[in-house]
């Protein structure tokens, strides 16, 4: 009788022959399971991976284990690594390995690719792609304690078994469409080391700046660095120090007294006279006292062209025919923000929409429309395109 009783790997030499297994092949699906609700530093709790014929449960949590054999198979360019919605996972592996693990392969942007479907989860990438149910009364569950039950143990690893799966699959779908390309050029954005920066210098770049005014945006940058360090260093989420309605107030009103805090509504009461509270007050003061020394360059403010009317709903309706006759969801060709700059006009390299794949199928036929060399009418409640 086969024991399939499911054991992570707690021991050195059981992680080495793991990884050497892991090794042989060209790449591994990799998930974590973490926790983060309480830090700001996410606690790794439980490494899931396979590979053809492998797959393993690696606990990071056990006793004298170091996972830097794992590390080492992670951090190296000549290995795919394959996850599903990977930006957390890669955002851990980044601060564990000093960089992002790339080549990496998100199987959730493949899906769209693939005309899946927008942002799908992963129990529904697989119900698609390999028409299996998941078990998924063990998602939400307590992954710091120990021992892990077999329900968890079989569910983690499920995670892994069936994204390797379904990765060969949809491999070979997007090899045999020509659209492997369109993949790996958005997996460019998710290797980029700057979308997991953790200078609080840079903690600004997360909060929208509401208006151009240098003394407002020198408060934003100083207050949102002044959060992001003491973040750090507590180890808590910054909305647990100061949401960032909070800032936003603060910039807008630049209250100098305890008074004039206790007045604003998104700073919680009592804040100032808590031990964080003389920073909060230093940092706005430095920022009030010296803008230059904090304020990021903004630039001259942009006058936009305006958008002729009716142009970005006819845009809507072409990226909805080109998006369904290729069987790609819309998002993938071209988000709002890209179809109003492509409504005024704009051809900038920095809409994607109007450069490699994506404008060979769409923006062609949007500067076409815009143009009025391209017409659209329905048909039969259907979308139909004509020159004219």
């Amino acid at each position: 009788m086969t024991d399939n009783t499911l054991t992570p790997i707690t021991e050195q030499s059981a992680l080495e022959d793991f990884c050497g297994k892991l090794a042989e092949s060209d790449f591994i699906c990799v998930d974590t399971e973490f926790h983060r609700e309480t830090t700001y530093w996410p606690e790794l709790c439980l490494v899931q991976a396979s590979a053809p014929g492998v797959e393993g449960l690696i606990d990071p949590l056990a006793e004298d284990l170091d996972i830097g054999p794992f590390l080492k198979l992670i951090e190296t360019d000549n290995r795919l690594k394959v996850f599903h919605a990977a930006r957390q996972d890669i955002e851990i592996f980044n601060r564990l390995i000093g960089h992002p693990p790339g080549p990496v392969f998100d199987t959730q942007v493949a899906a769209m690719a693939l005309g899946y479907g927008d942002s799908i989860s992963y129990d529904n990438l697989v119900q698609r792609v390999l028409r299996r149910q998941i078990d998924k009364s063990s998602q939400f569950t307590d992954w710091m304690r120990r021992p892990l039950s077999q329900k968890q143990l079989v569910y983690a690893l499920g995670d892994v078994t069936h994204l390797r799966d379904a990765f060969l699959i949809m491999r070979e779908k997007l090899e045999a469409s020509g659209r492997m390309a369109w993949v790996r050029e958005e997996m460019a954005d998710l290797e980029d080391p700057a979308k997991y920066d953790t200078d609080p210098a840079n903690a600004w770049l997360r909060l929208k700046l509401r208006t151009p005014k240098r003394d407002y945006a020198a408060i934003v940058v100083a207050v949102a660095a002044w959060r992001e360090s003491l973040a750090q260093e507590l180890d808590k989420p910054r909305r647990r120090i100061l949401k960032d309605d909070a800032i936003q107030e603060i910039a807008s009103q630049k209250p100098k007294t305890e008074n004039e805090y206790n007045q604003l509504r998104a700073v919680p009461n009592g804040f100032i006279r808590s031990r964080h509270g003389q920073g909060l007050m230093d940092a706005v003061r430095a920022a009030m006292d010296d803008p230059d020394a904090y304020v990021p360059e903004l630039g001259p403010r942009q006058q936009n062209a305006q958008i002729p009317a009716g142009a970005p709903e006819l845009l809507k309706v072409l990226l909805k025919h080109v998006s369904d006759e290729n069987d790609v969801v819309p998002r993938l060709i071209a988000n709002s923000a890209d179809i109003d700059r492509i409504a005024r006009g704009e051809t900038s390299e920095d809409i994607p929409a109007m450069h490699g794949w994506r404008y060979d199928i769409f923006g062609r036929k949007a500067r076409a429309l815009l143009s009025g060399k391209l017409a659209v009418s329905f048909e039969g409640g259907q979308v139909r395109l004509f020159d004219v």
